[in-house]
Parts: structure tokens; C-alpha cells; sequence
């Protein structure tokens, strides 16, 4: 009897050791799960999932809008980053020298982008040229023909449209000046701490339509904060309209694409002999890990997810104003110019045949008045943000950031304007609703840093699938 007992309790011992063993040797959770778990599935608000834009972007898109976005109609962008701030004069300008800009000399540019007749055509440009000239003037002169006339008062009026979201740049300032995209990429630089929370910090807690009394998760300019004020956010996040939650959603989607920009082009060496950029693993984590964020890492991708189906809405809807016969995308080189157009026309079509889209008509739904009222309010506050964008200290982040918020502008302005862009002549100049070349660059730059985003979340999601 002792016998059995003692051999009973050995075997229960060798059971309890065996499994001890084996549940030491069960692998935790990786990196790659950590940051990327509750990335997948449905995204709030959408009949979208995140697989089905993965395999659309990563593999249709990509690859062909890249090729586009190195065409010299795309890559050089008229900026003006001397403006100064409108909202307060402390700033501290970035003297890293991956900070600075260098803009084109002028005999870079090809000089049918340099005209001022960019609009629509080689055919109208002698019409926008002298309308553009009148305007300059600020009247509208007599001896002009009945046509030009008619014409400069269109353009006044589409200058002070309600339609438009962004504060854009005089680009007839001396100021202004061209820089090329692919010569000062978007990447880090060096600039953060006080400064770049204070940008971001203004964005979020005065233009997202957030009270005071509630407290943004992980807010590095505020103290104290846990996870009842966590959520008490996300509490009053749900309770908002789908409009104000949309706009919420829309800025962290665009500051999570910026920080995985940053996080795939790091500086990981500086030589006097060379500088080597690749993917900072350790930056990406502190960004976006759902433990080291405390969660709100994943919640920051799938807002970036959101913003992609947003913007790609955008371009879907848009197709019919680039299909006019009249329109090129005019830098002067007639035969790229034609294979330009070809390529946009592809990319677009393609982007129209996505099963998937954002279902935009659930924006500003309901009450006429009060609709009209929440438009209204959504504009302005978006307004701002492009504003905000002439405090940013880091020059080369002020360019981005400018061209970011002014492409995803372009992006609300015509989604807003569906019944517009249908009543559009087929041929000549859309009155009524019509796109700026600078608008058309930072529409397309903008959504190809938002498809950078999402190949390189694949990217790090190999990166980091072998790391504890």
C-alpha cells in the first residue's frame, strides 16, 4: 500500500513539474503582437476592414503611386515657410540641419509649372493668365473681354468659398518658393520635446471640439492622468457625433502616419562620411506598443487606417474632374505629361473599383440648419489646424505638415462637394468647383504618405514579429 501511494504521488509530482515546464517554455506574446493584435478586423465607424486595405494598398496601389509621386508634376510643391505664426511668437526654430529645407533654384523647375497658367489646360491658359493678373490688380477692369470678366469674378468667388478647408499659401509671394519632395523627404529630423507637444497638444485640446474638463490619454504636457481619465475620454469620444468623432479620428490617424514616417526613416548612423536612415524598431514600440502606450497605440493605427479610407473616398469621388479631355497635369513636356495623365486615370479607376469605400453620406445627415451649422464648425476647426502648421519650429516638419493638412483639406473639400463635381462641363474651366495645382500635388503627396503608412506597418510588422 505504501508502495502505491508513494509511486502515486511521484507521478502526480512528474505531471506537475512536466507542465511547469512546458508552460515556461510557451512563448509570450511578441512585439509584433503587442502593437499589432487589435489592428486587424473592422474598423469603428466603417464596413471596412484592415486585411482588405492591407492586400489593396500594399499590392494594387502602391508600387504605381509611387511612380506617379516621382513625375515632375508632383514633386515640386510652392510653399512658403517664412510666414510667421499666428498664434504666438515663442518659437523656437529647429538649427539641426535636418531641419532645413533647401528650395529650388529657379532654373530647376520646368517652366511649365512655374507659369501661372496651371489650372486646367495649355488651352485656357492665355484665359487664366490674364484673370490671374486682374486679380492681382484687385478690380476687375472694363477693357477686359466679356469672357475674362466673367471669369475673374468666378475665381473671387471660389477664393472665398466656404468650401475651402485649409488656409493655403499666397503663392504669388516673394516668399514662396518651390522645393522638391523627393530632395527633402519626410523623415526625422531631430525635432521634438516642449515644442512639438506644444503644436500637437493645441491641435487636440483646442480643435477637436474636446471640453477642457475631459483629459486626452498620454498627454505628455499634462500630469497625473490614469486610466479613469482614459476612460472618461474615450466615453465622451463615443458619445460624440460621427462627424466630431470622425475629425478626432482623422488628426490621430494623420499624427500616427507622421510618427511611423519618422519611425521607418530614423537616423541609426552619423558619419562625417556618410548618414545611414532605416527602420528605429525601439521608436516604433514606444509609439504604438499597447503596453508601453497603455493601449492607445493600436487605437492610433486604426485611426490612421480611417484616415486612409477617407482620403482614398476622396480620390474615388474626384475621377470625373481629372477624365475631362481638357485636363493635363502641364509641366510643358507634352509627351510625359500625356503619360502622366494615363497613369492618374489608371490609379484612380483603380481606386474606384476598392469594394470597401467610407460611406460619406452619414456626415452632416439629418436638420438642414444644424447640418449646415456642424459644416460650418468642422471647417473652421480644420481651418486651424492649417494655421497651426506656420508654428512648427523644424522647417523640413513644416513643410509636411503644411502639405499634409492642406491634401487631406483637399480631400473633405471634395467630398463635400459631390453635386459640384457632377454638374462640371465636359469641356473648360469648372466654375463651380475646380481643384488648384497645388491643391491636385498636396491631394496626391498627402495620400501617398498615408500609403507609405500602411506598407511600412507591414514592414514593422515583420521587423518586429521575432522579438519578445
Amino acid at each position: 500500500m505504501g508502495r502505491r501511494w508513494s509511486f502515486l504521488i511521484g507521478l502526480l509530482g512528474a505531471v506537475y513539474l512536466l507542465g511547469s515546464v512546458r508552460g515556461e517554455q510557451q512563448p509570450s506574446e511578441t512585439a509584433a503582437q503587442r502593437c499589432f493584435c487589435q489592428v486587424s478586423g473592422y474598423l469603428d465607424d466603417c464596413t471596412c476592414d484592415v486585411e482588405t486595405i492591407d492586400r489593396f494598398n500594399n499590392y494594387r496601389l502602391f508600387p504605381r503611386l509611387q511612380q506617379l509621386l516621382e513625375s515632375d508634376y508632383f514633386r515640386y510643391y510652392k510653399v512658403n515657410l517664412k510666414k510667421p505664426c499666428p498664434f504666438w511668437n515663442d518659437i523656437s526654430q529647429c538649427g539641426r540641419r535636418d531641419c532645413a529645407v533647401k528650395p529650388c533654384q529657379s532654373d530647376e523647375v520646368p517652366d511649365g509649372i512655374k507659369s501661372a497658367s496651371y489650372k486646367y489646360s495649355e488651352e485656357a491658359n492665355n484665359l487664366i493668365e490674364e484673370c490671374e493678373q486682374a486679380e492681382r490688380l484687385g478690380a476687375v477692369d472694363e477693357s477686359l473681354s466679356e469672357e475674362t470678366q466673367k471669369a475673374v469674378l468666378q475665381w473671387t468667388k471660389h477664393d472665398d468659398s466656404s468650401d475651402n478647408f485649409c488656409e493655403a499659401d499666397d503663392i504669388q509671394s516673394p516668399d514662396a518658393e518651390y522645393v522638391d519632395l523627393l530632395l527633402n523627404p519626410e523623415r526625422y529630423t531631430g525635432y521634438k520635446g516642449p515644442d512639438a507637444w506644444k503644436i500637437w497638444n493645441v491641435i487636440y485640446e483646442e480643435n477637436c471640439f474636446k471640453p477642457q474638463t475631459i483629459k486626452r490619454p498620454l498627454n505628455p504636457l499634462a500630469s497625473g492622468q490614469g486610466k479613469s481619465e482614459e476612460n472618461t475620454f474615450y466615453s465622451w469620444l463615443e458619445g460624440l457625433c460621427v462627424e466630431k468623432r470622425a475629425f478626432y479620428r482623422l488628426i490621430s490617424g494623420l499624427h500616427a502616419s507622421i510618427n511611423v514616417h519618422l519611425s521607418a526613416r530614423y537616423l541609426l548612423q552619423d558619419t562625417w562620411l556618410d548618414k545611414k536612415w532605416g527602420h528605429n524598431i525601439t521608436e516604433f514600440q514606444q509609439r504604438f506598443d499597447g503596453i508601453l502606450t497603455e493601449g492607445e497605440g493600436p487605437r492610433r493605427l486604426k485611426n490612421l487606417y480611417f484616415l486612409y479610407l477617407i482620403e482614398l473616398r476622396a480620390l474615388s469621388k474626384v475621377l470625373p474632374f481629372f477624365e475631362r479631355p481638357d485636363f493635363q497635369l502641364f509641366t510643358g513636356n507634352k509627351d510625359q505629361d500625356t503619360e502622366n495623365k494615363m497613369l492618374l486615370l489608371e490609379i484612380l479607376h483603380e481606386i474606384k473599383s476598392f469594394p470597401l469605400h467610407f460611406d460619406e453620406n452619414s456626415f452632416f445627415a439629418g436638420d438642414k440648419k444644424e447640418a449646415n451649422k456642424l459644416k460650418e464648425d468642422f471647417r473652421l476647426h480644420f481651418r486651424n489646424i492649417s494655421r497651426i502648421m506656420d508654428c512648427v519650429g523644424c522647417f523640413k516638419c513644416r513643410l509636411w505638415g503644411k502639405l499634409q493638412t492642406q491634401g487631406l483639406g483637399t480631400a473633405l473639400k471634395i467630398l463635400f462637394s459631390e453635386k459640384l463635381i457632377a454638374n462640371m462641363p465636359e469641356s473648360g474651366p469648372s466654375y463651380e468647383f475646380h481643384l488648384t495645382r497645388q491643391e491636385i500635388v498636396s491631394l496626391l503627396n498627402a495620400f501617398g504618405r498615408i500609403s507609405t503608412s500602411v506598407k511600412e506597418l507591414e514592414n514593422f510588422r515583420n521587423l518586429l514579429q521575432n522579438i519578445q
